[in-house]
């Protein structure tokens, strides 16, 4: 029971489950936004808010593609608040914070034999030239 205890109190466990409480929180609000905003918008626009009477019938046998039009609308609104919303956000974010300075010169010219000689130096090791 200790080594089971020990697994379940590991960090990836914990972290993996507050991850899955999020995303499900997540997926909550990302449903209601589709379904409360993008869909109304959506329905105005084509002026057909609900294709799920669409159907066929073959044998006896009823094909709901209607229903399966609107899931793939409602995956690419879902995808698409997503992207917009959260992963282009964050990239551009992430992206500056780790833009990198450029480094600082550690090295510089000798204006009389144009060697490479310290920053600090106060006279060229080549010529032996004094150097500001």
């Amino acid at each position: 029971m200790k080594g089971f205890k020990q697994f379940l109190l590991r960090g990836n466990v914990v972290d993996m489950a507050v991850g899955v409480v999020v995303g499900a929180a997540f997926g909550t609000v990302v449903n209601s936004m589709v379904k409360d905003l993008l869909t109304p918008f959506l329905a105005a626009v084509v002026r057909k808010p609900d294709f799920s009477a669409f159907s066929f019938e073959i044998h006896g046998g009823k094909f709901l593609y209607g229903d399966f039009i609107n899931n793939i609308i409602s995956f690419l609104i879902i995808a698409a608040a997503v992207y917009f919303m959260i992963v282009l956000p964050m990239n551009t974010l992430m992206a500056k914070l780790h833009e990198e300075k450029p480094a600082q010169p550690n090295t510089k010219k000798c204006p009389e034999c144009l060697s490479e000689i310290p920053i600090e130096a106060r006279r060229c090791a080549h010529c032996t030239q004094p150097v500001r």
